[in-house]
């Protein structure tokens, strides 16, 4: 894997394909969170709130976005995290997780990221900038 530091404007670090989003995911994530709406985690309440089926809180999107720069850790931080939730992850959806690098200045390295399902529909999409110590 090429290094932070040698990523040029344009370059993507490598994708992460998350597994089927499992319901399991989603009550573990309710727990964990406190965000225990049922439209995440039972069926009748989704169709109830006039939705197709249970959905993934955004927020649990949102924080899988983060495995991108885990590895990154020993070198730096996520300063910032700028997200737009544009569409809903719904169960046995599979995630692609994506960042661009637009821009660099200094320590810190400026992010495009997303996260899409498989059909290429973005569910987020944000910009973060990785400061590196």
């Amino acid at each position: 894997m090429t290094t932070l530091t040698e990523l040029h404007i344009g370059d993507s670090l490598h994708p992460i394909e998350l597994d089927p989003v499992a319901r399991m995911d989603l009550i573990k994530y309710a727990g964990a969170s406190g965000d225990f709406n049922p439209i995440h985690t039972i069926d009748e309440e989704a169709r109830n709130a006039g939705l197709p089926a249970i959905i993934a809180h955004g927020m649990w999107t949102m924080g899988n976005l983060a495995k991108l720069f885990s590895n990154l850790y020993e070198i730096g931080f996520i300063e910032e995290y700028k997200i737009r939730f544009k569409g809903m992850v719904f169960l046995n959806d599979v995630i692609t997780l994506s960042a661009d690098l637009k821009g660099k200045k200094e320590d810190r390295y400026y992010f495009r990221v997303a996260a899409t399902d498989q059909t290429g529909k973005e569910a987020i999409s944000g910009e973060v900038v990785f400061k590196v110590y």
